[in-house]
């Protein structure tokens, strides 16, 4: 396991409710995909634990966290990038 994922996944395990599922998730099918940038629909979600109220907030904390990026668009699943952890976060 790489000190970049490490690191983000300890400063995820911080946040409040199921916001570390969502890392996971989210890493899990980068690497499926071999890139950060990844679309995270609702039944992908929900693959993880994650209903659709769930994955909004979880989307909300870890792009405040500075641990995502997401690009929304009306009728589309957000598209979610995996940001390097921050230093000292």
């Amino acid at each position: 396991m790489s000190l970049v994922l490490l690191d983000w996944l300890m400063i995820a395990a911080q946040l409040p409710g199921k916001f570390l599922h969502l890392g996971v998730a989210l890493w899990a099918i980068g690497q499926m995909h071999n890139s950060r940038a990844v679309p995270l629909s609702n039944i992908t979600s929900l693959r993880f634990g994650l209903d659709r109220n769930a994955k909004y907030r979880a989307l909300a904390w870890l792009e405040e966290a500075g641990l995502i990026s997401v690009e929304r668009k009306a009728g589309h699943a957000p598209l979610v990038t995996i940001l390097e952890a921050r230093s000292g976060s």
